[in-house]
């Protein structure tokens, strides 16, 4: 047992000792050279305009939140995309192909339940102005 675990704790031993000996190399090789205009924040060229702690709307928040959701989607039907075949087959396939007759709508299904679901959640964040800017 103890040698199955042999290999991932030597890779997590050379993982730490690396990024000690990459820290303390670079601390021990390079100067520190501030400059009154190394010291100011960059903000893409622009000088600075306003407080970093500026206060965002909630709408923000949502559309955020919102992004996460539908790009968790995504994340979600791709695994399912990849073994539709598999999921539509009341049997194992053969040679990557259902038998004649084998087929189910299981696969099919689930997908239709879970996009139904999503649905109702953009239809409810659409329905109380989630999305308006206004």
């Amino acid at each position: 047992m103890e040698r199955t675990y042999l290999p991932v704790l030597l890779l997590l031993g050379f993982v730490a000792v690396n990024a000690i000996a990459i820290l303390a190399l670079s601390h021990l090789i390079t100067r520190a050279r501030p400059t009154p205009v190394k010291q100011q924040p960059y903000e893409s060229g622009m000088p600075v305009l306003g407080d970093a702690r500026e206060r965002f709307s909630v709408k923000f928040y949502m559309v955020a939140m919102l992004f996460i959701v539908f790009d968790i989607e995504t994340v979600f039907m791709i695994p399912w995309g990849a073994y539709y075949r598999q999921l539509s087959c009341a049997v194992p396939l053969v040679n990557g192909a259902c038998p004649a007759g084998q087929v189910s709508f299981f696969g099919l299904g689930e997908m239709i339940v879970f996009m139904v679901i999503l649905l109702a959640g953009y239809i409810y964040v659409w329905k109380k102005g989630a999305l308006q800017w206004d």
